[in-house]
């Protein structure tokens, strides 16, 4: 008889085998610089919580005053019943930060990728992507029915050689890439990029998830720091890394949030956000617009950890960034690294294949405004140490 639920285990064990399984670890109590993970104390090294916003004052009673004024859920999808009065506040908010004429919140940012980009573009167009694009929007892309093309990373002589490819053989083009790219912290040359796109006439959409918060104008985006408001067809982003709460959004004109509210299924079938999800992260706007305080701690600590890490001999790659990744070459060495800082209460974890080459495995650590400079000293030793002892610098 035939046996449909076998591969199940049998996948399992494969991913065990070979070293590629996750190991959940079980964060006790809040996400804070300094935390408890399987009841160690560590320093937490690998959160995307990067202005330290998850657990602000401002933001915590935003919730609890929701959920006292509007209940614990919506009750229903926006399309029907669930679209509160506080959903359209926090889409006005946004849009006001990302000084454009409109946003559509979505559940996430991945809900966001999958749900708009097969809309966007259909048979007979091409989308043409970053071969380090988030698997977002890589999954976004393979829902679409339209072409594909796929240019080598932040190479614009290659985008331009794809681009002269499909000039003439489709109706639309949209160009996709991260803002920030998520495991090496570099950033995309999207003045670059839209200048192509303004030439060949492609549409641009940008996934600025891990760039929200860190860059631009007091942490407004990719699009903000390279001074191009207006020139960007979709800037999206998620609630879910500087700003400590959840949600993806998208942004850019009134024509975009009218055409995505109405095509995109993602958006359209999903419950919409809890009124306390909403409110924290309408809060967590106004503690970005108003306490710059955070932005700059973090880039102090950015500079500063980064700096210690290169002095040190470690390959940091060519991040820009708050995710500095620790470099050390095949798996194994990420896994023995991690293993080792983790018993000396430093939390981050390895990267290996197929998240990076084979041969770029790493250690990815992440700023955090509310790391004091002793956190970071005590990290510093605690990854020289054993990197020393690993033969790894």
């Amino acid at each position: 008889m035939r046996d449909s639920k076998a591969f199940l285990k049998q996948e399992y064990e494969r991913l065990v085998n070979e070293n590629l399984d996750w190991h959940l670890k079980v964060l006790e109590g809040p996400s804070t610089p300094r935390c408890t993970i399987d009841g160690r104390d560590v320093i937490m090294l690998c959160s995307n919580n990067y202005l330290n916003l998850s657990n602000h004052p401002k933001i915590k009673q935003a919730a609890i005053d929701a959920i006292k004024s509007h209940g614990a859920g919506s009750g229903s999808v926006r399309a029907i019943a669930g679209n509160m009065d506080i959903h359209e506040v926090l889409e006005a908010h946004l849009a006001r930060l990302k000084d454009v004429e409109a946003a559509l919140v979505y559940q996430t940012g991945f809900a966001a990728n999958a749900g708009l980009v097969p809309q966007l573009v259909g048979a007979g167009d091409i989308i043409i992507s970053d071969e380090l694009n988030h698997g977002s929007i890589i999954d976004g892309v393979r829902l679409s029915k339209a072409d594909k093309g796929v240019y080598a990373h932040n190479d614009m002589a290659d985008l331009e050689r794809v681009l002269n490819d499909a000039d003439k053989d489709f109706k639309r083009i949209l160009i996709i890439t991260d803002g920030v790219f998520s495991m090496d912290g570099d950033i995309a040359p999207l003045d670059k990029i839209v200048k192509l796109a303004e030439e060949f006439g492609a549409m641009t959409y940008v996934d600025d998830a891990h760039g929200e918060g860190v860059i631009g104008d007091g942490g407004r985006g990719i699009v903000s720091h390279f001074g191009l408001e207006g020139r960007v067809d979709v800037e999206m982003g998620t609630f879910s890394k500087a700003f400590g709460v959840v949600g993806g959004y998208v942004s850019g004109t009134q024509d975009l949030k009218n055409f995505a509210l109405n095509k995109s299924r993602t958006w359209l079938l999903s419950g919409s956000h809890p009124p306390a999800v909403a409110a924290a992260c309408n809060a967590a706007i106004s503690v970005l617009e108003d306490e710059p305080q955070h932005h700059k701690t973090l880039w102090e600590n950015i500079r500063y950890f980064k700096a210690q890490l290169e002095s040190m001999g470690f390959d940091c790659g060519h991040s820009d960034t708050a995710i500095t990744p620790v470099i050390v070459g095949e798996s194994k060495n990420a896994k023995a690294l991690s293993d080792a800082i983790i018993a000396d209460g430093v939390f981050a974890l390895p990267i290996l294949f197929p998240m990076v080459a084979k041969d770029k495995a790493r250690i990815r650590t992440m700023m955090n405004a509310g790391h004091t400079r002793e956190d970071l000293d005590t990290a510093l030793e605690v990854l020289e140490r054993n990197g020393k002892k690993l033969g790894l610098i």
